[in-house]
């Protein structure tokens, strides 16, 4: 019981991250569910992650779901060299003084914070597992619902 209240006094700021969303509404669209993934190109599980983010931005996109890619490579170079092999079907920032990483406290690569299209946090994601797709999805799905 001790360890759920240490674990509600950590999640709960973490989740309740409400601000403006950092993003142009030509980005985020008429999206109720913002998917905003932060990659990198030295990020291996990055490269795992980006055919299933395109198939989710193609499945659910129609449905008020967008995913924005915030890149935190130094060089835009190493971006644009990772995207040449890996690319990606849905908006791209690049964050290279990690203002954004800063801003949700990302705790590893790749990382995730899907919010609503007020800025509030409605989960998070740390690392991308091939085992974690199905529940991925059926989060997204879910979210979408309720929004």
């Amino acid at each position: 019981m001790r360890f759920l209240r240490v674990l509600a006094l950590l999640v709960i700021p973490w989740l309740a991250h409400a601000e403006p969303l950092p993003f142009s509404p030509e980005q985020v669209g008429e999206a109720k569910v913002i998917y905003v993934d932060f990659w990198a190109s030295w990020c291996v599980p990055c490269r795992r992650s980006f055919p299933w983010l395109n198939r989710m931005q193609a499945k659910y996109g129609d449905r008020g779901f967008t995913i924005i890619g915030v890149n935190l490579d130094l060089r835009k170079e190493d971006a644009e060299k990772f995207l040449a092999n890996y690319p990606a079907t849905f908006p791209l920032v690049f964050d290279p003084q990690g203002e954004l990483a800063s801003r949700y406290q990302l705790q590893g690569m790749p990382s995730a914070v899907l919010m609503d299209e007020r800025g509030n946090a409605l989960a998070r994601h740390i690392g991308f597992m091939e085992t974690n797709k199905d529940a991925y999805e059926q989060e997204i799905v879910q979210l979408l619902e309720e929004q």
